[in-house]
C-alpha cells in the first residue's frame, strides 16, 4: 500500500470524498457540438483534460444523434437554448436571460418535448462522464500512493498509526455488522432500461480509457491501432447514445412492486454480487490474511414495506424473496459452471483430500473422460445441486446441463460446505493459488448472500397492527373495545396474552380483509425464513412507535402465527424466543424524545430482556431523518436524532450489564440532506460518542442508488466507504463528547430554529396552497415514478404528505427549503440573546463548534452544499404560479429572508464567503452543470402553467414528466 498523506484522524480536515456527489469529478460545459469547452476562468487543468474531452464527445455524438433523428432546425434550436442559458449563467447577462424565457414560451408543443429531451439526456451523459472521471483521478491518486479518506486503505493506515493491530481489527469486525438497505421510494425516475444503457456507455467509457493507458505505454504501436480502436470505440459508443434517445425516459403504466424488486435486482447483478466479495479480500490481504467475518451485508425494503402503500402482500413478498433467490442462485450457477472449466486438475498429478475425493464419488458425473479430474466431478455434481435447488426455490431452470438436475441443497451452508471442501482440498496439495481467484470469491457471496441474497425487512405502521389485534380480541370476546383503553391498560393485557401459550383465532371466523392480509404477512415470513434461510427476514419495523404497546402488539402478531415461540413468563433455555427482531421507528420530533423512554419502559416489563436474549441479544431502532425533518425542520431534527442516539446508547449500556444485549442503530436517511442525505462517511464519524460500535444500518433511497450503485467500481468505492467509517468510529472513535457549552448552544438553536420553520410550514394562513402551487408536486404524484402513493391520506395537508415528495418537490424548485430553513433565523437569536455586548462571545462559540464538534459542521457543510444547489431566482419563476399575488409575496419573501439569513449565518461561522469553498471540485462541477439544468426550469414552469390552465396536450403532460426526470438526474441528490 502506498503512503498516506495523514493517517491521524483530524475532524478540522475537509474531506476529499463524498458518496452522492463524486467530489474528485468536475462537470465541464460542452456544446452538443464539437465546439471548445467555454472556461469560467483560466486554462483547464491537465488533470481535467480527460473529462473535458468525454463530455464533448458525448455531447457531439448526442448532437449528431438529433440532428439525425429530429433534423437542423430541432439541433439548431437546442443549441440556441443552450448558448443563451451558458450566456446568462456565465455572464448574469439579463438580456439572455429575457431572450430565453421570450424563447422558451414560444415554443410548440413538440419542440418543447425535443429540447427538453436533449438537455435530460445530456444531464445524463455528462453524469456518466463525471462517474468515470472520479475513477480515474482516483486510480491516479492511489498509483501515487495518495490514497483517499474514506478507502478501507486509509483507514487501516489510521488503526495502524493508533496501534491497532490485525487482530484486533479482525476481532472487532466478527461482532460488527454493516447493512446499506435498499427502499423504493417516488424519487426513482429512472426506468430500468435507461439504466442498462447507461450501463453500457459507462463500459465503454471505462474501455476507451483502457485504450489510451495502453497507447501511452507502448507508443510504438499508438499510430498503427490506436486510431482505429478509438473509432470502433466511437461507433460503439454513438449506438449506445442512439439508443437512448430512441429509449423513452418515462413509464405510461403505474410502477408496480414487480417492477421495483426487478430494479433493485439490476443492481446486485451488475454490483453487489462481485464488489461485494472484492471489499473482503481486499480487507483481508490489509489485514495481513486475517480471516474477516462476514459482516457486511445487504438488506432490502421493496417488497416487505408495507407502510403506507397497499400493493405490498404476502404474494409480493414471497415473490421478493423468489426473484431474490433466483439471482442469487443463477450466479452461483455460473461461477462453478467456470470454476469447473478452471480445475482440470488430474488425480494422476495431484494429491486431494479424503473429503474431496467422496465429494467426487458422490457425483453423478460418469462422464469417462472426466474420471480422473475429482474437482471437474465434483463441481458438475455441485451444478447439478443448485439446479436442482434453483428449480426448487424459484421455479427457474439452470442454464446448462452436463447431469440433470437432482437431490437440491435444502440450505446455503450445506453448498458452502462443498465448497469449503474443494478450497481446503487445494490449500493442502500446492492448489491455493488457484483458489484467488474464483472459488474464495464464490465463497464469500455464499457466505454473505446465501439462498436469499438479500434481507428484506417488514414495515406497517402502528396503527394497522393495533386494527388487526382489537379485531382478534372483539371475536375471541377478550377485549371488545381494545382501541379505547388507555396505554397501561394496554400493555397489561397484551402481557398477559403473551403468557398465554393459546393463539387468538377463532377457527370458522371470516375476518376483515385487513386483519386477513396483514396476518397472511406474518405468515409468509415464516414460510420464507423456513424456505430460504433465517437471514431472508429478521427485521419488523413499526412505523410511527408511539408507545410500549406498538411493540407488544408486533410480538402477539408474531405469536399468533408461531414466529414466536413459548410465554413471557418462561425463564431459562426454555423460556419464550421471537424470530423476527421488533425494530421501532421513532420518526416525528417528539417521538425521537420518547424513544428511550419508551425502550426503557418495554426492557422493564417481566419476561422482555430474557426474550431478546434469547432470541439472539440484538435489538435495532430506526431513526427517522425524514419525518423529524418535516416535522421540525433541518436542525432540529439532527439535534433530536443526536440526543435521542446517546439517551438510547446510555439505556442499553445498562443493559448490557445485565443482558449483553447489542444495540444496533438504524439510520433512515434519503437522497436529500433534509432527509438525511449528504456524504455517508462524515455522516458515520459524526455520530455521537459510542453510537456505532461496528454496528449500523442505513438506508439507499430514490435516485442516489443509481449514482453511488450503477457503476461497479463507484459503486464499491461507497461500501468501502461505509465500511472505513465503521471502523474509524468504532475503533479510534474520533467523535470526542462535546462540551456543556457546545449541548446547549445546540438546544438554544433547536428551539428556535424549530419554531422559525413551523412558523412557516405550518402556521402561516396560506403556506399549503402556496406549496402545493409553487412546485411540481401534484405533477410529480401523477408520474409513474413509484408504487407508493404520494401521501398517506386523500388530503392535501403537510402532516399527510410523504417526507420524500415534500423533499423532492422543493428540489425540483431549486429552494431545496427542507435541508437549510430555519437556521438563520436561530443563528441570528442566539447572537443576540446577551445583548450586542454578548455577540461576539457567542459568535466564538459557534465558531468553536464548528472547528472541534464533527456532528455541527457537518451538518453546516450539508446546508452549505444545499445552499449551493438552491437557486432564489430559478424559485421565484416557480413562485409565478401561485396565482394569489399578495399570497405569493408574502411566502416568497419570507423564503427570501430566510435563505440569506442563513447563508451569512454560515459565513459567519464558517468564516468562508462563497458556498462550497472547502470543496473545489464539486464547486466547478455544480457551476458548469447548472447551466444546462436551467432550460430545464424554465421549460418546466412554462408547462406546468399550461397544464393547470387547461391544456391537457399529451405533450404537455410528457413534457413535464420528462423535466422533473432531468432535473433529478442534474442536481443527483433530490430524492
Amino acid at each position: 500500500m502506498g503512503a498516506v498523506r495523514h493517517p491521524r484522524f483530524d475532524p478540522n480536515r475537509k474531506h476529499c470524498m463524498t458518496t452522492a456527489e463524486p467530489s474528485s469529478a468536475s462537470l465541464k460545459k460542452t456544446a452538443l457540438t464539437p465546439e471548445k469547452t467555454a472556461r469560467a476562468g483560466g486554462r483547464s487543468k491537465d488533470n481535467e483534460r480527460p473529462l473535458v474531452e468525454d463530455i464533448r464527445l458525448l455531447g457531439r455524438l448526442l448532437g449528431d444523434v438529433i440532428r439525425e433523428q429530429e433534423g437542423d432546425a430541432a439541433f439548431e434550436l437546442v443549441e440556441q437554448v443552450r448558448k443563451l442559458s451558458v450566456a446568462f449563467r456565465r455572464d448574469a447577462d439579463a438580456e439572455a436571460d429575457k431572450a430565453l424565457k421570450k424563447l422558451l414560451k414560444g415554443l410548440s408543443g413538440d419542440q418543447t418535448v425535443s429540447v427538453i429531451r436533449a438537455f435530460t439526456y445530456f444531464s445524463h451523459l455528462a453524469n456518466l462522464a463525471e462517474d468515470r472521471h472520479h475513477i480515474r483521478r482516483r486510480s491516479i491518486h492511489e498509483r501515487a500512493g495518495d490514497t483517499q479518506e474514506g478507502s478501507i486503505e486509509v483507514a487501516l493506515s489510521r488503526l495502524r498509526w493508533a496501534g491497532i493491530g490485525p487482530k484486533t481489527i479482525a476481532q472487532t469486525l466478527a461482532h460488527a455488522f454493516v447493512s446499506p438497505v435498499l427502499t423504493a421510494h417516488p424519487t426513482e425516475v429512472q426506468r430500468k432500461s435507461i439504466l442498462d444503457a447507461e450501463r453500457g456507455i459507462a463500459l465503454l467509457l471505462t474501455t476507451r480509457d483502457e485504450i489510451r493507458a495502453r497507447a501511452a505505454m507502448t507508443p510504438t504501436n499508438r499510430d498503427a491501432l490506436t486510431p482505429r480502436e478509438l473509432a470502433a470505440n466511437e461507433a460503439q459508443l454513438r449506438a449506445r447514445v442512439m439508443q437512448l434517445w430512441q429509449t423513452r425516459l418515462l413509464r405510461y403504466s403505474k410502477l408496480t412492486v414487480a417492477d421495483e424488486i426487478e430494479n433493485a435486482l439490476s443492481y446486485y447483478e451488475a454490483t453487489f454480487l462481485r464488489e461485494i466479495p472484492r471489499i473482503y479480500a481486499n480487507l483481508e490481504r490489509e489485514l495481513g490474511n486475517n480471516p474477516v467475518h462476514s459482516f457486511l451485508r445487504m438488506g432490502q425494503w421493496i417488497g416487505g414495506d408495507r407502510d403506507g402503500n397497499p400493493n405490498v402482500s404476502a404474494q409480493t413478498l414471497e415473490y421478493a424473496l423468489r426473484r431474490q433467490s433466483d439471482m442469487a442462485l443463477r450466479h452461483y450457477l455460473t461461477e462453478v459452471h467456470y470454476l469447473g472449466g478452471e480445475l482440470s486438475l488430474s488425480a494422476r498429478l495431484v494429491d486431494i483430500s479424503p473429503e474431496m475425493q467422496a465429494l467426487a464419488e458422490s457425483s453423478p458425473d460418469s462422464n469417462v473422460h472426466r474420471q480422473d479430474e475429482p474437482y471437474r466431478r465434483a463441481l458438475t455434481g455441485v451444478y447439478a445441486r443448485l439446479a436442482a435447488t434453483l428449480k426448487d426455490l424459484s421455479g427457474g431452470e439452470a442454464a446448462r446441463h452436463a447431469v440433470a438436475p437432482q437431490n437440491p441443497y435444502l440450505k446455503a451452508e450445506e453448498f458452502l460446505a462443498d465448497l469449503r471442501t474443494i478450497e481446503t482440498s487445494l490449500r493442502a496439495h500446492h492448489g491455493a493459488v488457484l483458489v484467488t481467484q474464483r472459488l474464495q470469491p464464490l465463497i464469500r457471496a455464499v457466505e454473505v448472500f446465501g439462498f436469499h441474497l438479500a434481507t428484506v425487512d417488514l414495515r406497517q405502521s402502528s396503527d394497522k397492527h393495533e386494527e388487526v389485534v382489537a379485531e382478534l380480541l372483539a371475536v375471541a370476546r377478550i377485549e371488545p373495545k381494545y382501541s379505547a383503553l388507555d396505554e397501561a391498560a394496554k400493555r397489561a393485557l397484551l402481557v398477559r396474552l403473551l403468557n398465554d401459550a393459546r393463539p387468538l383465532r377463532v377457527l370458522g371466523t371470516e375476518y376483515s380483509e385487513h386483519t386477513r392480509g396483514e396476518l397472511a404477512i406474518f405468515e409468509a415470513a415464516r414460510t420464507v425464513r423456513a424456505r430460504y434461510g433465517v437471514q431472508a427476514i429478521r427485521h419488523y419495523i413499526i412505523s410511527h412507535t408511539e408507545t410500549v404497546s406498538d411493540l407488544l402488539e408486533v410480538l402477539l402478531l408474531q405469536k399468533e402465527v408461531g414466529l414466536m415461540r413459548g410465554t413471557l413468563d418462561e425463564v431459562g433455555a426454555a423460556g419464550a424466543i421471537n424470530d423476527l427482531i421488533v425494530v421501532p421507528l421513532f420518526e416525528t420530533i417528539e417521538d425521537l424524545r420518547n424513544a428511550a423512554p419508551i425502550m426503557r419502559e418495554f426492557y422493564a416489563l417481566p419476561g422482555v430482556a430474557d426474550l431478546v436474549r434469547r432470541s439472539g441479544a440484538e435489538q435495532d431502532i430506526m431513526l427517522g431523518y425524514s419525518d423529524s425533518n418535516k416535522d421540525g425542520g433541518i436542525f432540529t431534527s439532527n439535534w433530536e436524532l443526536y440526543r435521542a442516539e446517546i439517551a438510547l446508547v446510555d439505556l442499553f449500556d445498562q443493559l448490557a450489564n445485565s443482558h449483553n444485549i447489542t444495540l444496533r442503530m438504524f439510520h433512515g436517511r434519503g437522497g436529500t440532506v433534509g432527509r438525511g442525505g449528504g456524504p455517508s462517511y462524515q455522516a458515520i464519524l459524526a455520530q455521537p460518542p459510542g453510537t456505532v460500535r461496528g454496528q449500523i444500518r442505513l438506508t439507499e433511497q430514490g435516485e442516489v442508488i443509481g449514482s453511488k450503485y450503477a457503476n461497479p467500481e463507484i459503486g464499491r468505492r461507497n461500501l468501502e466507504t461505509l465500511v472505513a467509517a465503521t471502523l474509524e468510529a468504532t475503533l479510534l472513535q474520533p467523535t470526542k463528547p462535546a462540551t456543556p457549552a457546545f449541548l446547549q448552544a445546540a438546544s438554544s438553536l433547536s428551539l428556535a430554529s424549530m419554531a422559525a420553520y413551523r412558523a412557516l410550514v405550518y402556521e402561516t394562513p396560506g403556506f399549503t396552497s402556496y406549496f402545493f402551487d409553487s412546485t411540481p408536486i401534484r405533477e410529480i404524484a401523477e408520474l409513474n415514478i413509484g408504487s407508493r402513493p404520494a401521501s398517506r391520506k386523500a388530503s392535501q395537508k403537510i402532516e399527510d404528505l410523504r417526507a420524500i415528495p415534500w423533499g423532492f418537490s422543493w428540489g425540483q424548485c431549486r429552494l431545496t427549503l427542507p435541508g437549510w430553513f430555519g437556521f438563520g433565523a436561530a443563528v441570528e437569536q442566539f447572537l443576540n440573546e446577551n445583548g450586542p455586548e454578548g455577540k461576539k462571545a457567542q459568535l466564538q462559540l459557534l465558531q468553536k463548534m464548528y472547528k472541534q464538534w464533527p456532528f455541527f459542521s457537518t451538518l453546516l457543510s450539508n446546508m452549505d452544499m444545499v445552499l449551493a444547489k438552491s437557486d432564489l431566482a430559478l424559485a421565484s419563476r416557480y413562485s409565478e404560479l401561485v396565482a394569489d399575488a399578495r399570497l405569493r409575496k408574502k411566502i416568497f419573501t419570507a423564503i427570501e429572508a430566510e435563505w440569506h439569513r442563513t447563508a451569512n449565518a454560515l459565513g459567519l461561522i464558517t468564516g468562508e464567503k462563497q458556498r462550497l469553498s472547502g470543496n473545489a471540485s464539486l464547486q466547478r462541477s455544480i457551476r458548469h452543470r447548472f447551466p444546462y439544468i436551467d432550460p430545464l426550469h424554465h421549460l418546466q414552469v412554462e408547462l406546468v402553467r399550461r397544464y393547470r390552465t387547461g391544456q391537457s396536450d399529451q405533450r404537455v403532460q410528457t413534457g413535464i414528466h420528462i423535466s422533473i426526470n432531468g432535473i433529478a438526474a442534474g442536481l443527483r441528490n433530490t430524492g
